[in-house]
């Protein structure tokens, strides 16, 4: 892991892809000890999330299943506040385990506006599963119940976070460099 540039920005390593790999690991036993019996359906919030939900995924052993929701909040580096859903729900959800998977949680609106629009399908339950936790941004209370790591307030990206849609492609975790 070295220092990488993007854009106009520097970021130095933060998580390597061995350390992620085995918090992703962890989590999906939890969810496959929790939810067994359940057939849960994870809920994958694009864009950042897409390569944490694959490997997510893999790791489950448990039967499920997965879809995706596009939610918008975010430019360039900063959160503009506003969640507008792009791309919808299109599964029933009557009944259901639904896993909500996002690679970060800040400040939890976008957590929140998903919980809101799937609470109107009767769901049995609804979980939240994050690679990533802000504790010290959240402006909601919210109900976290799988996290891989939790980080301080600092911008980061790879495995799957992107500075203005680059680096998502980066193996490991990298932060902005001050």
């Amino acid at each position: 892991m070295n220092t990488v540039k993007i854009k106009d920005k520097e970021f130095i390593p933060m998580i390597s892809e061995a350390e992620i790999k085995q918090r992703v690991k962890a989590v999906a036993e939890q969810i496959n000890k929790d939810l067994e019996g359940k057939n849960p359906l994870l809920l994958a919030v694009l864009n950042g999330s897409f390569i944490f939900a694959a490997d997510l995924m893999r790791e489950i052993t448990i039967p499920s299943e997965i879809s995706f929701v596009k939610l918008a909040s975010y430019q360039g580096t900063t959160s503009t506040g506003k969640v507008k859903e792009v791309i919808g729900i299109n599964e029933d959800l009557t009944g259901r385990t639904v896993v909500i998977v996002e690679d970060i949680v800040e400040s939890g609106l976008t957590i929140k506006r998903m919980i809101e629009s799937i609470g109107t399908r009767n769901p049995e339950s609804i979980h939240i599963c994050t690679l990533l936790l802000k504790p010290d941004r959240l402006k909601t209370d919210l109900d976290i119940e799988y996290v891989a790591f939790k980080i301080p307030n600092d911008f980061i990206l790879g495995y799957g976070l992107d500075y203005d849609q680059q680096g998502r492609n980066l193996k490991d975790i990298y932060v902005l460099k001050s």
